[in-house]
């Protein structure tokens, strides 16, 4: 098992969804010892993760892997907000002659657009570009409005991965907005589990790569961000108040499959990685709708 240390999982066994931690072989259910806490949303909410990891320590799998899906970390979120052209390679595919953009582009996303790790990413009907994006997400613990910069980090209650699965031409409908085009169901990932904020150095300068069927396609740290995550947090908590289970994806580096020559779109069948050390291996295949 990937991820450093015991990490909180939200997973389903036998049609009943759970929430517990990582445990060897598998995964150990707490909810049914928590009841106050119907989701990890509510453990976040209550600042009981030291609780509910303690509760945890030592203890075996209640479930063993091969039992259980994984589904998305915190599968209630109030909003999901993710920051798009965030790399400097990104910026350049643009071509408009901007060194940076003054201020970060922002768009939302429903929690029912993502599924679990292990889960396929699911291709409409409607069109075949499917595409990978590999980032981190930050799950907000303290919730907050206009939180300064200089102690956003702090707000943060752990990471995951996410592959923010894309329909490309879908986001190219509109003039002024991207959102039909990053919300089809199931399109993307966000996985496998939450590890659990300890210090900054877990998000301040990490490596990022997405690989399909084993070829790398992204790699880039998250040293080099245009907008690093405590100014994310800043920013978007200036216009909305951020509350905990809140997910902020934040943002992905060169090298999807829109900007190959020709593109070169997801097909059932493959398998897209995203890997980040300390965080884990987000896994997911590809089917059609």
């Amino acid at each position: 098992m990937t991820g450093a240390g015991m990490n909180l999982v939200t997973f389903t066994a036998h049609g009943t969804q759970f929430w517990g931690v990582t445990a060897k072989g598998g995964v150990l259910a707490l909810s049914p010892e928590f009841p106050q806490w119907r989701t990890l949303r509510r453990v976040i909410e209550a600042g009981a993760i030291g609780q509910v990891l303690a509760a945890g320590a030592g203890r075996t799998a209640s479930h063993a892997e091969g039992s259980f899906t994984y589904d998305i970390p915190v599968p209630d979120p109030e909003k999901i907000i993710c920051v798009g052209v965030n790399f400097p390679d990104r910026n350049a595919e643009y071509r408009d002659g901007q060194d940076a953009p003054p201020n970060m582009s922002l768009f939302p996303r429903f929690a029912r657009s993502f599924t679990g790790h292990g889960q396929p990413l699911i291709r409409p009907p409607e069109s075949p570009q499917l595409d990978y994006e590999g980032e981190i997400a930050v799950i907000i613990g303290k919730g907050g409005r206009r939180i300064p910069e200089s102690a956003a980090l702090s707000h943060i209650a752990g990471l995951t991965l996410c592959n923010e699965g894309t329909i490309r031409d879908w986001v190219r409908h509109a003039k002024f907005n991207v959102t039909q085009g990053k919300n089809w169901d199931r399109s993307g990932a966000l996985g496998p589990w939450l590890v659990p904020w300890r210090d900054p150095s877990q998000i301040v300068d990490v490596a990022l790569e997405t690989r399909v069927n084993g070829a790398l396609r992204q790699q880039d740290r998250t040293g080099r961000m245009l907008f690093p995550v405590a100014r994310q947090i800043a920013y978007i908590s200036t216009f909305t108040t951020l509350v905990p289970g809140d997910i902020i994806v934040t943002g992905t580096p060169t090298g999807a499959g829109a900007r190959f020559d020709p593109p070169v779109w997801l097909q059932p069948g493959d398998v897209v990685e995203v890997e980040v050390p300390g965080i884990g291996t987000l896994r997911n295949g590809v089917a059609d709708e």
